[in-house]
C-alpha cells in the first residue's frame, strides 16, 4: 500500500488558499526575537518551497517551531535579515488605520520634544515602522521607504503622514544602498504638493537650507542637532574649521554662538552654496568662508600652510557602512583624526564623528585616539555625543545606535 503521509510542503499546500503565507522558526532559534528584537535572520527560518516563493515585501505570519503564531512579518527570505515584525497581532491589517496609528504615536513623541515642526518624524524600528525614515520640514515631509513592504504601500504611508501631521508636501526619496538590498530601484518624486526650492530650517540659533529633492539623504541631518549645540558652546570667540561640512551643520551653529570665523570644507559645490545661503540668512556671511575640496587634501594643505583653529570638526560620511568594511573604515577614521588633530591649537577642541553602524563606539574611539596620538598630540575626551531624541533606538536593538560624536580637548 502506498504511503500518502504529508510532507511539510504538502501540509502547507493544504492550507486555506486565502490564508496568509507562513514563515516558521527552526527549533531552538529566534533568541533575539524572544528578547524583544523585531528581526529574524535567514538561518533561523525553515525555508521550504512556499517560503522561498515569497517576494520581498510580502506579508507572512511568523510561527514558532511548534506552529504557534508569533506575529505578522514582512519577508525578504533572500536576504540575511529575512523577516521584520510589523505587528504582534498575526491577523493585523496593514491598512490606512494601521498607518495612522503608527504615525500618530511617532508624531505624539516629537510634538512633546520640539516646539517647531522640524525633526525626524519616524526612525524605523524604534517607531514600529521597520525600514521607514521620515523627516519633517514644517509643511513638508520626506519619506525614505527603504524596505519593500513600505515602498509597495507608499501612498497609504503618505496619506497617513498628511492626515496626522497636516503637511501638504510629501517627497519620496528612494535612494541609497539599503534599497538595493531590497531589490528596489532608485527614484525621487513628489507625491503631493509642491516645492519652490530649499526650505529654511531654524536650529541652534542658525538658519540652514534643506534641499528636499536634490540634497543628500532627506536634505538635512537632524541627528546632529545636540552635537551642533555642544560644539557651538565651545566656539564663542573661536576660529572654527568644519570638515565634511555638508550644508554647514557645525559651522553655522558655531557662528550663531559667536565664533569669530568659520571655514566649511566639502566636496559638494551645491552643499556649500546652501551653506553660504544659510550663513547669509543667519547674518554671519562676513565671518563665513567655504572651500570646495576633497577633505583630506584640504586638511593637508591647511597643515602645510601652518593654519591652526580653536575648534575643528570632522564629520565624514560612513567609512564603515558594513561589517566587511569595518577595518578599512576604522583606518580611515584614524587617518582623519590624525590630520584634523594637527590643525587644532594647543588647548583647542576636536570633534570627530562617525555615522557608521559597523563602527561601534569603542572601536571608533580607539581609532580616533590612535590618530590623535600619531599626530603627536595629547587628548582628553570631554563628551561622547549621540543622535538626538527624535532618533530613538529600539531597546532590543542597541546596534542601531549608529551616530558617534566625540569631543576631545587637545594639548
Amino acid at each position: 500500500m502506498t504511503d500518502h503521509a504529508q510532507t511539510p510542503d504538502d501540509a502547507d499546500d493544504a492550507r486555506d488558499p486565502n490564508a496568509r503565507p507562513v514563515l516558521r522558526l527552526r527549533p531552538k532559534k529566534g533568541w533575539r526575537l524572544a528578547e524583544g528584537a523585531p528581526w529574524v535572520w535567514q538561518d533561523e527560518l525553515v525555508l521550504d518551497r512556499r517560503a522561498r516563493k515569497l517576494a520581498p515585501g510580502d506579508l507572512a505570519v511568523l510561527e514558532s517551531a511548534e506552529r504557534e503564531p508569533i506575529g505578522l512579518v514582512t519577508a525578504n527570505v533572500g536576504a540575511t535579515l529575512a523577516a521584520r515584525v510589523l505587528d504582534t497581532n498575526p491577523e493585523a491589517e496593514i491598512d490606512a488605520d494601521w498607518f495612522r496609528e503608527k504615525i500618530g504615536g511617532a508624531f505624539a513623541l516629537r510634538d512633546t520634544l520640539y516646539d517647531a515642526p522640524f525633526y525626524r518624524l519616524v526612525h524605523a524600528e524604534a517607531d514600529e515602522l521597520p525600514g521607514v525614515v521620515i523627516d519633517r520640514f514644517g509643511d513638508a515631509a520626506v519619506i525614505q521607504p527603504n524596505a519593500a513592504w513600505a515602498d509597495q504601500r507608499i501612498e497609504l504611508l503618505a496619506g497617513a503622514v498628511r492626515e496626522v501631521t497636516g503637511v501638504s508636501t510629501i517627497v519620496m526619496n528612494g535612494t541609497g544602498r539599503v534599497r538595493g538590498l531590497e531589490g528596489l530601484p532608485e527614484e525621487t518624486r513628489i507625491l503631493s504638493g509642491a516645492l519652490d526650492g530649499p526650505i529654511p530650517v531654524e536650529m541652534n540659533g542658525a538658519t540652514y537650507m534643506a534641499d528636499l529633492e536634490g540634497g543628500q539623504k532627506t536634505g538635512l541631518f537632524f541627528d546632529q542637532r545636540p552635537n551642533h549645540a555642544f560644539v557651538a558652546r565651545l566656539s564663542k570667540g573661536a576660529r572654527v574649521l568644519d570638515v565634511f561640512s555638508h550644508v554647514g551643520g557645525f559651522s553655522l551653529a558655531a557662528l550663531a554662538a559667536g565664533a569669530t570665523s568659520a571655514l566649511a570644507v566639502d566636496g559638494s559645490a551645491p552643499a556649500l552654496a546652501l551653506a553660504e545661503e544659510g550663513a547669509r540668512r543667519s547674518g554671519a556671511a562676513d565671518r563665513f568662508t567655504t572651500m570646495k575640496s576633497d577633505a583630506f587634501d584640504a586638511m593637508r594643505k591647511l597643515a602645510e600652510d601652518g593654519e591652526l583653529f580653536d575648534v575643528v570638526v570632522c564629520d565624514p560620511p560612513a567609512f564603515a557602512p558594513t561589517r566587511q568594511a569595518k577595518e578599512n573604515g576604522l583606518r580611515a577614521y584614524a587617518r582623519a583624526a590624525r590630520m584634523a588633530a594637527k590643525l587644532v591649537r594647543p588647548g583647542g577642541f576636536l570633534t570627530l564623528c562617525s555615522c557608521s553602524h559597523a563602527a561601534d563606539p569603542e572601536s571608533f574611539h580607539d581609532a580616533s585616539a590612535a590618530g590623535i596620538q600619531k599626530a603627536g598630540r595629547r587628548a582628553a575626551l570631554i563628551r561622547s555625543g549621540r543622535a538626538g531624541p527624535d532618533h530613538p533606538v529600539h531597546a532590543a536593538l542597541p546596534e542601531t545606535s549608529y551616530l558617534k560624536a566625540n569631543t576631545y580637548r587637545l594639548l
